[in-house]
């Protein structure tokens, strides 16, 4: 061993397990370790990185990509304190800092860019795009989404070139001019010696293709390389990890595939399902010893995960102890739901002396958060959203409230300045700000310009067409306003969706990605005029102005102390790689969670099970799983089935209290003013749904025609296993991945 390296070797090893310590001590070839949530798995990779430096190999020669900052700072500081300094010589990063970095040393070989080129984020992307639409001379509402559409063809590293003359997903109108947005923003970024951010990745596997020698070096310099979370890469990841690895084929990757939740934004479960196809000679270690929950809450999470069949078997095993049983709790209606899980986080932190910070809410839509914000802000419970925006804060939601300001104040000139063009009238910026201008010169609002048409005509320079656009934009401002004296808040904001064509403008969207992006915000519409009609149910006197004065109080938590203890609301997607001492699984019905997108779709429900497997497996010493038998969407009460995956958990582990030899559940009938153990409210069985009758198993092959009874005629595209890829006649379905054993699917 290399004196310059020496260290105590002993800190390695303390305290694993002999699994972990199977992984640490597997140090040359291909090595996966499938580590089960809560099993230690950055403390191995570490160990393991350690302990290579231990036995000789310079730190230099090693590269370990993880999938966020804060756990390469944190891999890198416990690398630094096991063995020193030699830890500052390891690469370790994301995927996206190293090519960044790789970048900055090679990529003028290209001839293309320089090595100070900017990197664009998702804004400067965004306006680009935009650039390209307009010049190209394309309606933006039908192309808004095209940004996202161009980050998945990189993510699968689908040129523009590939995508015009292959017809990648159908040929159709469509597609032709997403190919000519996709060269033209490819040429702008270049014209602007730049690369967005999926261009990191994509860039660098091109750069390797093109110059095997470049590819050669960094093969000679990182002889051994390890990734973490290895299910949630996508293709382009997967393609650079493997070209850095074919010579020496050192490669270690860490992961679960029963954590891959990630599969709607690109992540490939298969990557790791197949890692062992990739490295015939690959060794395997599956870490199952979890550190994290209850034995409780591990057997819920195992007979959850074990319902679906695209997954390599582990049972997660704990020396923790039994813990308390999980308290499923059923109400009424989603307004009781809430109202009971901020009264039970009360008790929490009054009688059994948690802190709120010890406590996660996790949902499966950002919807869902609206409710209990609020009554977390009457109950005087801190909180923060993790990983998104306070629901008021969300751009739809903004903009209607801009809209309600206006009818309100038509003085409003800040929130009129929002909504003048959102949906787009082609009432272009230079025109407006020659209005604004005339108005701030005259001592007067910009509404009662565009409401005068004397006024109007005294504005210099303007286009006829803006003229009459923006008088066309105050009629219909000046009817909303009179519409307002007529109806209910929740009535008048649906008026204001449709009349102003903002519904109209989320449902004309046509790519995938982008009718994704839009059934959240619809969702969140939804949630909004749900909470104006409960205003409306609590304030029948009650005026626009009040429920404007209303949302601002909700919404004013600046007041709370950043580094105070709070409650923490996020999804489900964002709680992964975290962990609480209590956490509430909220909104477990069908049609929620799993969503209703992935009802008809083999595949998404699976993973829509992995995410449940998830969230249970964020909770150390409490669970709790919620469900309302109404929820209200759009101003409609809505009857609610409990989720498939409730039904999963066994009986044995969710709390009974002594009714019958078949667990019960809690079911909340009405509020109360107070507090109320939950073994004081009374049962209520839940019926177990109906099992689908298994269709007949049939051998499938690329090439093979099928029928799906509610998607049509498909081609299978690509088969593994008990799940294969078809391509649909219909280019609204396009590519699915259906588990052979559940797909309504006929071959042909």
């Amino acid at each position: 061993m290399n004196e310059q390296f020496f260290f105590d070797t002993t800190k390695i090893f303390e305290d694993l397990n002999p699994e972990q310590r199977e992984a640490v001590n597997c140090l040359d070839g291909a090595l996966l370790i499938m580590a089960g949530a809560g099993s230690g798995k950055t403390r191995v990779l570490t160990c393991r990185i350690a302990n290579l430096i231990a036995q000789g190999i310079p730190p230099w020669n090693i590269l370990a990509i993880t999938f966020t900052n804060k756990a390469a700072a944190e891999m890198k500081s416990r690398a630094e304190k096991l063995i020193g300094s030699p830890a500052r010589d390891i690469w370790l990063s994301t995927f996206h800092s190293f090519c960044s970095r790789l970048l900055r040393r090679e990529i003028e070989v290209t001839g293309r860019f320089t090595k100070n080129f900017a990197i664009f984020d998702a804004g400067d992307s965004k306006t680009l795009v935009k650039q390209c639409v307009n010049e190209l001379g394309l309606d933006e509402k039908y192309f808004a989404n095209v940004q996202l559409k161009i980050s998945a063809l990189k993510n699968e590293l689908i040129s523009p070139e590939q995508f015009r003359e292959k017809n990648i997903y159908g040929g159709n109108a469509y597609t032709a001019k997403v190919a000519q947005i996709y060269e033209l923003y490819q040429k702008k970024l270049q014209e602007n010696n730049a690369l967005d951010f999926d261009d990191l990745i994509f860039t660098t596997v091109k750069l390797f293709r093109a110059f095997p020698d470049v590819l050669d070096k960094y093969r000679e310099r990182f002889r051994y390389i390890s990734v973490d979370e290895y299910q949630d890469t996508n293709a382009a990841q997967y393609t650079l990890t493997n070209m850095l690895a074919e010579k020496y084929k050192n490669i270690c990757v860490v992961g679960d595939a029963d954590q891959s939740i990630y599969g709607w934004r690109g992540a490939d479960m298969r990557n790791i399902l197949n890692f062992e196809q990739d490295y015939p000679e690959a060794h395997v270690v599956i870490l199952e010893q979890n550190y994290r929950s209850t034995k409780t809450i591990l057997n819920a999470a195992n007979a959850v995960i074990q319902n679906n069949f695209d997954r390599k078997p582990k049972n997660l095993r704990t020396q923790n102890a039994v813990g308390e049983k999980i308290k499923f709790i059923s109400t009424e209606s989603d307004a009781l739901e809430a109202f009971t899980v901020a009264n039970e986080i009360k008790r929490l932190v009054e009688r059994e002396n948690y802190r709120y910070n010890d406590i996660a809410i996790l949902y499966r839509t950002n919807a869902q958060s609206r409710l209990f914000e609020e009554r977390f802000i009457n109950a005087e419970i801190p909180y923060i959203i993790v990983g998104g925006l306070k629901f008021y804060d969300r751009k739809e939601i903004k903009d209607i409230l801009a809209y309600l300001h206006v009818i309100a104040n038509p003085r409003d000139d800040l929130h009129l300045t929002r909504i003048i063009n959102v949906p787009k009238r082609g009432l272009g910026s230079t025109n407006f700000n020659r209005l604004a201008a005339f108005a701030a010169d005259n001592d007067c609002s910009i509404m009662e310009v565009v409401s005068h048409r004397q006024l109007l005509m005294q504005v210099p320079e303007l286009s006829p067409k803006f003229r009459a656009g923006v008088q066309e934009f105050a009629a219909m401002l000046m009817s909303l306003t009179e519409s307002a004296n007529n109806l209910p808040v929740d009535k008048l904001i649906t008026t204001v969706l449709n009349e102003s064509g903002y519904m109209k403008m989320l449902k004309e969207v046509s790519t995938e990605s982008g009718k994704r992006e839009n059934i959240s915000r619809e969702e969140n519409l939804g949630a909004f005029v749900d909470s104006a009609k409960e205003f409306v149910e609590l304030n029948p006197n009650g005026t626009l102005e009040d429920f404007l004065n209303h949302v601002a109080l909700i919404t004013d938590i600046d007041t709370l102390d950043e580094d105070e203890s709070r409650v923490k609301l996020m999804t489900v997607h964002a709680a992964k790689g975290l962990e609480f001492p209590i956490v509430f699984v909220v909104g477990m019905e069908e049609g929620l969670f799993p969503h209703a997108n992935s009802l008809d779709d083999a595949a998404a429900l699976e993973e829509e099970r992995r995410a449940c497997y998830v969230a249970i497996t964020r909770a150390e010493k409490k669970l709790y799983i919620t469900a309302a038998e109404t929820r209200m969407a759009f101003g409609r009460t809505n009857l609610q089935d409990v989720s498939r995956f409730v039904e999963e958990i066994p009986d044995s582990c969710v709390d009974s209290f002594g009714l019958s030899s078949k667990p019960s559940r809690v079911k909340i009938s009405s509020p109360k003013p107070t507090y109320r153990p939950p073994t004081a409210y009374h049962a209520a069985q839940i019926k177990k749904p109906v099992a689908p009758t298994p269709l007949p198993r049939t051998d499938w092959h690329v090439g093979d025609q099928l029928n799906h009874k509610l998607w049509g005629l498909g081609t299978v595209m690509e088969t593994n296993g008990q799940v294969v890829t078809v391509s649909f006649a219909n280019p609204a379905i396009g590519l699915k991945k259906l588990l052979i054993k559940a797909a309504p699917i006929s071959k042909l």
